[in-house]
């Protein structure tokens, strides 16, 4: 059974970071491409940032140079750290995997950026 159960959610404000983890089971996790997404209330939920097996990493324009992708194949888990938050970025935050053409998605966890 696959499992992404993300974590490191919470009030910040503006300016602040955070980091998002997001940990794997039920997937042979170094050949996955995963990634962040993200939905605010009332809009579509997008992409945030992906990073593939090999390390390839791609970003939403919104949030190029101040979010980070990165991964521990040791211990299946994905990061998104996030600095120079704005209050624009107020949303809840999906962890994404897409392996063999099938796709799975966490529960979400939520980051409000607010003073």
């Amino acid at each position: 059974q696959v499992q992404l159960v993300e974590s490191g959610g919470g009030l910040v404000q503006p300016g602040g970071s955070l980091r998002l983890s997001c940990a794997a089971s039920g997937i042979i996790f170094s050949i996955s491409d995963m990634g962040w997404y993200r939905q605010a209330p009332g809009k579509e939920r997008e992409m945030v940032a992906t990073i593939t097996g090999g390390a390839y990493t791609k970003y939403a324009d919104s949030v190029k140079g101040r979010f980070f992708i990165s991964r521990d194949n040791a211990k299946n888990t994905v990061y998104l750290q996030m600095n120079s938050l704005k209050s624009e970025d107020t949303a809840v935050y999906f962890c994404y995997s897409l392996v063999f053409r099938r796709e799975y998605w966490g529960q979400g966890t939520q980051v409000s950026v607010s003073s």
